[in-house]
C-alpha cells in the first residue's frame, strides 16, 4: 500500500506542473465562497468534476464524496428543521416539518462541502508529495515547511496502513475483530495503543533520518531531476486567474 491519497496516471492533469494545480485548487477554494445562489456552484462542481474525469481519478474521488456524505444529509435536516429564516413549509415526515428556505441552505452548504473537496482533490490525488514539495522548496519554502506539508499528506494513509498490520496481527493471535458492532468497539481499545506507540517510534526514526541526511543544513539545496513544465501550463494558469477575476466581477456587480 502506498503511503499517499496520489493516483499514478499519465493525463495532462498528471503532467501539470504542481504550481498550477495549486492555482487551480486555490480558484476553485475561492470561488466556492463566491459564487451566490445554486445554479453557478452546481456550474462549478460539474466543471470540478470534468476536470476530474479527465484525470482518470473520479472513482477515488467518488468514494470520498460517499464518506463525507452524512454530513451533507446533516446539513439538510439541520438547516431544514431549525433554520431561523424558515417560513415555507416544503416537506411533512410525521412530526417534522422541513422549510423550503432551510432545504436550499443545506443544498448551498452541500454544493460549497463538495466544491471544496473537489478543489483539493485536484492536487491531491494527481500530485506525488514529492513534487509537490519540491517545487515549493524551488520557488524558495523553508524545507522545514515542505517537510511539514508531506507529512500531512501521508499521515492518513500511514496510519490507515499501520492499523491494518496491527489488526492482521491480532486476528492471527485470536483476537476478533470482525463481527457485530459491540465486537469492533471492544477491539478498537486494543488497537490504539500498538498505534500511538509505532507513529511515534516511526516519528522519531523519521527525524533521526531527516539529521543524518543534513535536514538542518543551511546551505542551498540541489535537485536529483530538472522540473518540467508542459508548454500548456500557462494557457492553464491565465484561464484560471481569468474564471476568477469573472467570477469576483460577478459577484461584485451583483451585490
Amino acid at each position: 500500500m502506498q503511503n499517499t491519497l496520489y493516483v499514478p496516471g499519465n493525463s495532462w492533469v498528471h503532467r501539470l506542473d504542481p504550481v498550477s494545480k495549486i492555482l487551480l485548487t486555490v480558484v476553485g477554494l475561492v470561488l466556492t465562497f463566491v459564487l451566490p445562489g445554486h445554479l453557478l456552484p452546481a456550474l462549478l462542481l460539474a466543471a470540478m468534476l470534468v476536470l476530474l474525469g479527465t484525470a482518470g481519478v473520479l472513482r477515488r474521488v467518488w468514494a470520498v464524496f460517499a464518506g463525507v456524505a452524512l454530513i451533507a444529509i446533516t446539513f439538510f435536516v439541520v438547516q431544514g428543521l431549525v433554520y431561523a429564516g424558515n417560513a415555507t413549509p416544503a416537506l411533512t415526515l410525521g412530526p417534522l416539518t422541513f422549510y423550503r428556505e432551510g432545504l436550499l441552505l443545506g443544498l448551498r452548504l452541500t454544493f460549497r462541502l463538495y466544491n471544496i473537496l473537489a478543489s483539493t482533490l485536484i492536487l491531491i490525488l494527481t500530485t506525488r508529495p514529492s513534487d509537490l514539495v519540491e517545487s515549493l522548496v524551488r520557488r524558495g519554502l523553508p524545507s522545514r515547511f515542505g517537510y511539514v506539508i508531506i507529512a500531512v499528506l501521508q499521515i492518513i494513509p500511514i496510519m490507515v496502513e499501520a492499523a491494518g498490520r496491527i489488526t492482521d496481527a491480532q486476528r492471527s493471535r485470536g483476537m476478533e475483530t470482525e463481527g457485530s458492532l459491540w465486537v469492533r468497539m471492544r477491539a478498537f481499545i486494543p488497537l490504539m495503543g500498538p498505534l500511538v506507540t509505532s507513529s511515534l517510534i516511526a516519528t522519531e526514526e523519521r527525524a533521526l533520518a531527516l539529521e543524518v541526511r543534513g535536514f538542518a543544513s543551511n546551505r542551498k539545496p540541489t535537485f536529483l531531476n530538472d522540473e518540467t513544465i508542459p508548454s500548456y501550463a500557462w494557457p492553464v494558469r491565465i484561464a484560471a486567474l481569468a474564471v476568477l477575476l469573472l467570477g469576483i466581477a460577478g459577484r461584485v456587480m451583483l451585490s
